[in-house]
């Protein structure tokens, strides 16, 4: 019943920043809750014992500045980890208290960009373990789905892969400017997305530790970014397979043969009050060989010509792709359908956001991206902040290619579902559940239904 809370509690002199739900002890007679506060503590609820409530860094003695995200430990009943804007991250035990002086610690480990302490005592006390991650806020974090890896993305516009137990470094990369604000893994652990300041969604590839393509449809900072579990590899439409038979002599269809199929898709949300949501598909993640390109250029026509302006390694992953070898110019038929079935979201497609102004419209989407330069120069000027000195360095590496090294993608749908910005997204089933600072929760149904 959604109008009647189950539980409804209201708090003076602090506010509730983040919170999360024990799914694996979740049962009928237990619902163990976390909530994390702007002043640094963290409170421990059971939602159906009343009774049952616990209080973490009460005094503020373990960290004075605002938990920025809590979250469980996969399949754990009482360890839990709680990240702070002081760039530190917790590991909490529900059962053991925290102690009445400030805990003192020792040095366990440390790499590039982090530091790990245990907390030194004679007895078991919380927390357990510190971490010092980058610098500047360490704004969330996030198990991959085997719960061994743990992916924290930082003020310091950094997105750092760690083996949790090992507590080693498996992976870094770098916004294209500012902070970064989300992260999350796609169901089959194989890859990242992040979302920032930078107002960009930024794909990294987990096994091959590189940046795999940046999507670009927000305005303004992008604030949460979810994989869809339910549309993915599995629930792609594979193109027919060709069998022999009459029809054999018939050469076939070019576009059917190479569209790409749907292979993940994940939404962003942001301060925009924008929602996208993204296909990242089979060109994108499995780019042709170089070779191709050249034969290409070498073909009969002008089909191989780069549009000028137009870096050739730019790709749109939501557009059909051009068939290789092919030595015509000329698009595809007007009665062939699209490789790809632009899904609605509301009223809403991709295509309604493009109308008689949409060159204008696209100078406003790149505006707020300051220093992006779409041709790849370096933007002009002497020194800047520290940050950006840091960017400059890093900028056009492995660690943070430049825009027209990787593929840019497009949203696949884009809309205004709110007032005030954004700050979270969830996929079910059967709809999006997205929540913004006004404090509305809403829930949609999915594009195409």
């Amino acid at each position: 019943d959604l109008h009647k809370p189950i539980d409804k509690r209201i708090y003076k002199g602090t506010q509730p920043t983040c919170h999360d739900f024990n799914q694996f002890t979740a049962a009928a007679d237990t619902i163990a809750l976390l909530v994390g506060f702007s002043a640094g503590q963290v409170q421990y609820l059971d939602l159906v014992k009343k009774d049952t409530s616990k209080l973490f860094n009460e005094e503020r003695l373990i960290d004075k500045t605002k938990v920025t995200f809590v979250k469980w430990l996969p399949e754990t009943e009482r360890l839990f980890l709680a990240s702070h804007a002081s760039g530190h991250l917790y590991l909490y035990d529900a059962e053991q208290p925290c102690g009445a002086a400030a805990p003192q610690y020792n040095l366990l480990t440390q790499g590039e960009g982090f530091s790990v302490f245990a907390c030194k005592s004679k007895t078991p006390r919380n927390p357990l373990l510190k971490w010092a991650v980058g610098e500047g806020a360490l704004n969330e974090f996030a198990f991959s789905p085997d719960g061994r890896s743990l992916a924290c993305v930082s003020q310091d516009g950094c997105l750092r892969v760690f083996h949790f137990d090992s507590m080693l470094l498996q992976g870094m990369m770098k916004s294209y400017f500012g902070g970064l604000l989300c992260v999350c893994w796609s169901p089959d652990g194989r890859y990242v997305v992040t979302g920032g300041e930078d107002d960009l969604v930024t794909v990294w590839s987990f096994a091959e530790g590189r940046v795999v393509a940046r999507g670009h449809g927000h305005k303004s900072w992008v604030n949460a970014v979810a994989f869809d579990p339910f549309t993915g590899a599995a629930q792609a439409t594979q193109p027919p397979e060709l069998s022999g038979g009459e029809e054999e002599d018939e050469p076939p269809d070019p576009l059917v043969r190479r569209s790409p199929a749907v292979t993940y898709r994940f939404g962003s949300a942001g301060q925009d009050t924008q929602f996208c949501l993204w296909d990242l598909t089979e060109d994108v993640l499995y780019p042709r060989p170089p070779l191709s390109r050249a034969r290409t250029l070498t073909g009969s026509g002008d089909a191989g010509v780069p549009v000028p302006g137009l870096p050739r390694s730019l790709s749109r992953s939501n557009s059909l792709p051009q068939p290789a070898g092919t030595g015509s110019a000329r698009g595809p038929p007007p009665d062939v359908p699209p490789a790809l079935s632009v899904g609605r979201f509301a009223t809403l497609t991709l295509q309604e956001r493009k109308g008689p102004s949409g060159t204008e419209k696209e100078h406003k989407r790149y505006h707020s991206l300051g220093n992006i330069s779409r041709s790849g120069e370096k933007p002009p000027g002497g020194a800047g902040s520290r940050g950006r000195l840091d960017t400059a360095k890093v900028l056009g590496t492995a660690l943070c290619p430049r825009i027209h090294e990787v593929p840019l993608l497009e949203p696949l749908v884009c809309k205004k579902i709110a007032h005030e910005r954004l700050t979270v997204l969830l996929f079910l089933e059967d709809c999006i559940v997205t929540a913004c600072q006004e404090g509305l929760i809403c829930t949609w149904a999915r594009p195409g239904k």
